[in-house]
């Protein structure tokens, strides 16, 4: 399935090798990973992109030294533009924040700008960055979205390998009836492409259309346990096989992934142009 594994561009990063830790300033330990590897595969044009949408990023192990050295500790949101050239790539970016952990900043705003230009220049588009003091973060409060959850189906379950063809209209037609539907399941796992490592997510759907059956799209979802994937991707993958296989009108797709290595990734991608809303499971 993903073809793109074995790729030049990947082949060069830090993530899954043995790396020391730099604690002074440094920028280029940043790397970015063209989205063009995943959206080549699934056919999407980077003129003509099916959805809006973007990537929010928290940070909570975010610190530095303030001009008397003095250490200062904050969270912080990122919010990247999926039309952007490149993600980042996750350790390069926990690496690169460690290496201000020494560093003199002579304030919050100084940071923040320090983080927006260096972010925005590997992505190859604006980023936005808001920092907080842990003591005042209202992004990070506990706001689940309001939806059904199909997790309580009794179905049965006997293969983990990922299968869009699950949402074939003949898996899971319902009627011709025009519907409206907001679901969410906290089964969606997916392993990182290259470690192997297991990643954890609720998944919002918002759709309308016809009515999609619960049952075919919850063993949709759980097809990805074994499934080899950043987590931008497996979203984008998940918003495409909804649109090509279950003739929607509109839809949303919102995933909320449990944090590693002191970053968490949500990706979201929607018919409808507009800001990924404030969201947080109690597992974040």
């Amino acid at each position: 399935m993903t073809t793109y594994k074995n790729a030049q561009e990947l082949s060069k990063l830090t993530l899954g090798k043995t790396t020391s830790y730099c604690s002074e300033y440094n920028p280029d330990l940043l790397q970015g990973v063209p989205r063009s590897l995943n959206r080549d595969d699934l056919s999407l044009n980077a003129a003509q992109l099916p959805f809006y949408g973007e990537d929010v990023w928290y940070g909570y192990e975010v610190s530095w030294l303030n001009a008397k050295g003095k250490p200062v500790v904050a969270v912080a949101e990122f919010r990247f533009p999926c039309t952007s050239e490149n993600i980042v790539e996750s350790k390069s970016f926990k690496l690169y924040l460690n290496s201000f952990n020494q560093t003199r900043f002579d304030s919050f705003e100084t940071v923040a700008e320090v983080l927006k230009k260096d972010l925005s220049e590997i992505i190859k588009a604006d980023t936005s960055v808001s920092l907080y003091p842990v003591t005042q973060c209202a992004p990070f409060s506990i706001q689940e979205l309001a939806a059904h959850c199909i997790d309580e189906l009794d179905i049965q379950v006997d293969n983990y390998d990922f299968n869009a063809e699950l949402l074939k209209p003949s898996q899971h037609s319902t009627g011709q009836e025009i519907v409206e539907e907001k679901l969410v399941s906290h089964l969606l796992k997916s392993n990182c492409l290259i470690t192997n490592q297991p990643d954890w997510a609720s998944i919002y759907i918002n759709y309308k259309g016809k009515a999609i059956a619960h049952e075919a799209l919850l063993k949709y979802l759980i097809s990805f346990r074994q499934h080899n994937e950043f987590h931008e991707q497996c979203v984008e993958r998940i918003f495409c096989d909804l649109m090509k296989y279950c003739q929607l009108n509109e839809l949303t797709v919102y995933a909320r992934y449990t944090r590693r290595g002191g970053l968490d990734i949500n990706p979201y991608r929607s018919t409808t142009k507009a800001s990924a809303p404030n969201a947080r499971t109690y597992r974040q």
